[in-house]
């Protein structure tokens, strides 16, 4: 199944599956390739300027598991005025 194009081709819940599946490909992959491409279209349609820094170096007292990360890249992209997530 392809990847949505867009942040806001995602639902909040699928969201949080990409990174969950992001996670579980960075304990069990024997290589990275699946992992290298999760993360970068993570990058890519969050769009948020941290990027994986949200992921694997947060700041002092952020929730970086999947939720905490998909609470930040939401609430930094309705402070920058871009679409948030589908509704569904």
């Amino acid at each position: 199944m392809p990847l949505p194009a867009r942040f806001s081709e995602y639902t909040e819940v699928e969201f949080v599956q990409l990174l969950e599946a992001l996670a579980k490909e960075d304990c069990e992959a024997e290589n990275d390739k699946r992992a290298d491409l999760l993360l970068l279209h993570f990058e890519t349609v969050s769009e948020h300027p941290s990027g994986s820094d949200l992921i694997y170096y947060p700041e002092p007292g952020a929730d970086n598991s999947p939720e905490g990360v998909t609470q930040n890249v939401k609430e930094w992209r309705a402070a920058q005025g871009l679409p948030g997530f589908k509704r569904g």
